[in-house]
């Protein structure tokens, strides 16, 4: 059974489409319309487990298939890797009726979009999200990028997908790390907006782990009608929508600070969570006992809750010169993803000493 989650924008939309086995249940021609070119943006990983089987469910689609094979990892969502695929498409004379088919992680997806974004100023990009992290968070929403150095996801675009297609079927082969990460963008849809939700992954955060095929089905389904019901109020982010980056400008930090690909994203947004959330009590918005809650199930979830030291010499001081560059900051003014009660996210500035003593109370080994 296929599920369906619609994203309704402002002036267009699409579906999200979630089951097992979807392309053996769907007719990719009826859903795309006339294409000249399919060509698939994937990684040598994804290659090797999911490529085959789009590649001929594509094939008879325009002109034929085209692929492009980038190397696995977070280190290389650059611009190196973003102009292999521009190269590919003017090689090949890919117009604006070739669809781009972005298969694989977040990176991908994320490095993928932003080629169709920018290419001839905009061609139509399909995401086939084959991590949970992609499937519940970034395949959704239209935010492609690349990293800078300095920074992850700083050089970027909004352009929205055609479809969304959440295949629950390639998670099986996703290593138990993997699922780890993915689970932290479920965890943050519970304190930012939905304490039921919250509660249900209380009850079934090992069932997801251990891919039960309707643990997974639901958690992915609830992730993306939240995320969708976000994104329909703020496409573009200029206000509601930065909600979502619960945990992420801390955890962004620890990505930058010990180097792309060091510690997976998810695994920065648990441990960013945990001081958000500590923020978060600190600036008496939430009591002990939530902070604690939270922590116990990033924790089930097989996810750190303690941050690493970036910086022996000023450890709080290296977090904050890296997230004085996050999107969220505003004339080097910090603002931060905080829980307002239980369920309710706001955005708030904190000094940046009592940002300094989260940072070393969540950074110090606890016994």
């Amino acid at each position: 059974m296929i599920e369906r989650v619609p994203v309704l924008l402002e002036k267009s939309g699409y579906e999200i489409l979630i089951g097992a086995d979807i392309f053996s249940q769907i007719s990719l021609k009826s859903l795309l319309g006339s294409v000249s070119d399919c060509v698939i943006v994937t990684n040598e990983t994804i290659a090797a487990l999911h490529l085959d089987n789009l590649r001929n469910r594509l094939a008879g689609h325009g002109s034929g298939v085209k692929i492009i094979i980038l190397p696995d990892g977070e280190s290389y969502k650059n611009t190196e890797s973003l102009w292999r695929i521009y190269d590919s498409l003017i090689s090949w004379a890919c117009d604006r009726k070739t669809v781009l088919f972005a298969l694989g992680g977040g990176v991908v997806g994320d490095i993928a979009g932003f080629a169709a974004a920018t290419y001839m100023r905009g061609i139509p990009f399909v995401q086939i999200p084959t991590t949970l992290l992609a499937q519940v968070d970034s395949s959704v929403g239209g935010k492609t990028a690349i990293n800078h150095p300095q920074g992850k996801n700083m050089i970027g675009a909004f352009h929205q997908p055609k479809l969304v297609i959440c295949d629950l079927s390639t998670l099986d082969t996703l290593p138990p790390r993997e699922m780890s990460a993915g689970l932290a963008e479920v965890i943050k849809y519970g304190p930012i907006a939905d304490m039921s939700f919250m509660k249900w992954l209380e009850n079934s955060v090992e069932a997801v782990l251990g891919k039960d095929r309707k643990a997974l089905a639901y958690a992915v389904r609830r992730s993306c009608e939240i995320k969708a019901g976000v994104v329909g109020q703020d496409e573009k982010e200029s206000g509601l929508r930065a909600i979502l980056n619960f945990g992420h400008t801390f955890g962004h930090a620890i990505e930058a600070g010990l180097g792309y690909g060091v510690w997976l994203h998810g695994e920065g947004v648990g441990v960013g969570m945990v001081m958000a959330a500590e923020l978060s009590c600190r600036l008496g918005l939430v009591d002990r006992s939530f902070v604690e809650r939270l922590t116990s199930l990033i924790t089930r979830a097989m996810l750190p809750t303690i941050g690493p030291i970036i910086d022996a010499n000023d450890n709080a001081g290296r977090y904050l010169e890296l997230m004085r560059v996050d999107k969220k900051s505003e004339a080097g003014e910090i603002r931060f993803v905080v829980i307002d009660g239980p369920g309710n996210a706001t955005l708030r500035t904190a000094p940046d000493a009592l940002v300094r003593e989260v940072i070393d109370a969540c950074c110090e080994p606890r016994s």
